[in-house]
């Protein structure tokens, strides 16, 4: 009688199923805690990325003009800028000269500058903000100030020119001049920026061990350079490489405030056609699959990017990724 008393009886939770109970309830309130504060970030990237994404790519198939409503024309829009846009494929040349010659020197620059840095000499960080400080600056300060210092007639780079019996090109009222221009300020600004901290971080990362051992095998400089800092900063040098394609590829603010993209189409690149096509001749279903199609490019390139890197970058387990 006792024993089917104590079998009906219910059996109370174990302390462990209490705990686990507990630990399931606080971890539940830490899930709805951290999805709450992350909404209004989830709510902004849906509706100011996500929406309009979406409503240009929708657009890219129609013709739209703002005032009238948009009229579905299929592929026309790309079309017209493969075979009637005399504008599109100048402008994709250009952009492509402009970041193969940008790309290259700046992160060559770049990782001169984070070598240099990372001697660990006196006035170190000093020379580091001074480098850093042209990268801060805004674009449109950037763009002004160049301007007057490259004016043909009033700037102080024609005037010292001419002080030393060298008349001094138009710069950005030249026609010839006016891309190389633009890409000496691009590259000045590209020096000290943030690829060069990468990169002083990622030659802070390599082991002095390495060097040491170099130095007892009878290495020099250079022999150590490209046998132990090449390899090991290699995945910062690709990761550099990729930011810096598409940086280049996008390519605006500083011809727009410039030159516009004369003189003459000159520096007329791709995402200023994108910009005057949408917003200046209020053709938005051209500008977005003008938008679409470079999309397109910049993630081919950073694919074609990723594969190429297989064959030297290397990561911490010694062999090429």
């Amino acid at each position: 009688m006792a024993q089917a008393q104590t079998a009906s009886r219910p059996r109370s939770p174990s302390l462990l199923a209490k705990i686990v109970g507990a630990n399931s309830k606080l971890q539940m309130r830490e899930a709805i805690e951290g999805y709450l504060f992350a909404l209004p970030w989830i709510l902004g990237l849906i509706i100011f990325f996500g929406g309009p994404v979406l409503a240009s790519m929708f657009l890219s198939f129609t013709e739209y003009d703002i005032v009238g409503q948009p009229r579905f024309t299929g592929v026309d829009n790309y079309a017209r800028a493969f075979f009637n846009d005399k504008l599109f494929w100048p402008s994709m040349g250009r952009t492509f000269l402009y970041s193969a010659i940008v790309v290259p020197t700046a992160l060559a620059g770049s990782l001169l500058l984070a070598l240099l840095l990372n001697q660990k000499l006196i006035g170190t960080n000093v020379f580091r903000t001074i480098f850093f400080v042209p990268h801060l600056t805004p674009i449109v300060a950037v763009a002004v100030f160049w301007s007057w210092l490259l004016h043909p007639s009033l700037g102080p780079v024609n005037g010292y020119l001419a002080q030393l019996g060298i008349e001094g090109p138009g710069w950005f009222a030249s026609r010839q001049w006016a891309l190389p221009a633009t890409i000496l300020v691009s590259i000045w600004m590209q020096l000290g920026g943030n690829a060069m901290l990468i990169f002083l971080a990622g030659l802070q990362g390599v082991p002095v061990e390495l060097y040491e051992a170099a130095d007892l095998d009878g290495a020099g400089g250079w022999t150590k350079f490209w046998h132990v800092t090449m390899p090991l900063i290699s995945p910062t040098i690709f990761f550099n490489l990729v930011l810096g394609i598409i940086a280049a590829m996008k390519v605006f603010g500083l011809a727009f405030v410039t030159t516009s993209g004369g003189p003459a189409y000159a520096t007329w690149f791709f995402a200023l056609h994108i910009y005057h096509q949408a917003f200046e001749f209020y053709r938005l279903g051209y500008g977005s699959a003008l938008a679409w199609l470079f999309a397109m490019i910049l993630i081919a390139f950073t694919i074609i990017q990723i594969q190429l890197s297989k064959r030297w970058v290397h990561y911490e387990g010694g062999s090429p990724s």
